[in-house]
């Protein structure tokens, strides 16, 4: 009877877990699909910046520009965007892993320094011996453009008074519910323009001048592709912890079904034993 109670008591402890994982499963689809809406708005503008952006710097010198200027990459600041929660599967652990790559490819002849977005990468690096500039945790709760120009101005400073030389981001891209991709991704400075696009025949009256125009384009530039990709993580976090839910779900239903045969056949053993136990007392008292 002691294996029965215990056997229960397991069931009974995996239907909990069973509940709270289909609850986490709802709060991350509905937090998936307003996080999925606001990728997909997101996209097309940041597209079309970097595309008029190509289209400024052909008509002007790129050197003028501090933040066009490519002076080596001697000082790296790498910014890792993870999640602040866990229970999305690997979500955070392909970023970190591409990060400590990253990193060890050039921690010997170059000054790295870090720019950690997210609990997750804060807590796995402050553990460790790197340099950080900058961490910024709990944005999640209250996603806005804010924390992107935030993020974004401290780079462009550092980059303009010559801190830094070149940073990159890593972070997870939202290519659907079920794929996420880890990507590395430069944006100081501003990468090579494309000199061969098919719009390079057409010429546009600028008011005021292309110069000024860029002047106040770059910062906007970077402040997009920064938050668009808060918006690609933020997007594939909760798709990636739908998942997770979804297969710790039916993963708890496996163990319940596994548990439930485990004990009908033990309540079918204990059962025959007592049958056997009572004939056998009767046909001694008949004796």
């Amino acid at each position: 009877m002691a294996a029965l109670i215990d056997l229960r008591q397991r069931i009974k402890g995996v239907k909990s877990t069973q509940k709270i994982t289909k609850a986490m499963k709802m709060v991350a689809a509905a937090r998936m699909r307003r996080a999925q809406s606001d990728i997909l708005a997101a996209r097309p503008y940041a597209t079309h910046m970097r595309d008029m952006l190509d289209s400024l710097t052909r008509r002007v010198n790129p050197t003028n520009h501090p933040l066009l200027r490519v002076r080596g990459d001697e000082n790296i600041e790498l910014v890792i965007v993870t999640g602040d929660k866990g229970l999305c599967g690997s979500f955070n652990t392909n970023i970190i892993k591409q990060s400590e790559d990253f990193l060890e490819a050039r921690k010997s002849d170059k000054k790295l320094y870090l720019n950690l977005v997210g609990r997750k990468g804060r807590d796995f690096f402050k553990k460790r011996n790197f340099n950080i500039k900058h961490e910024y945790v709990g944005i999640y709760n209250d996603l806005n453009y804010d924390y992107a120009i935030q993020i974004a101005d401290q780079m462009i400073q550092e980059y303009t008074e010559k801190q830094l030389d070149a940073v990159y981001m890593v972070y997870n891209e939202f290519k659907s519910v079920l794929q996420q991709r880890v990507v590395v991704e430069r944006l100081l400075p501003i990468g090579e323009i494309d000199m061969d696009s098919s719009n390079d025949d057409v010429d546009y009256i600028y008011e005021p001048t292309e110069t000024e125009i860029l002047e106040q384009l770059i910062p906007l530039h970077i402040r997009t592709q920064v938050w668009r990709v808060l918006l690609e993580s933020n997007a594939a976090e909760q798709a990636a912890r739908m998942n997770a839910m979804e297969n710790a779900t039916n993963n708890a239903q496996d163990i319940i079904e596994s548990l439930t045969l485990k004990m009908n056949k033990l309540r079918q053993q204990t059962i025959t034993t007592q049958l056997i136990e009572v004939v056998s007392g009767a046909d001694a008292l008949k004796g």
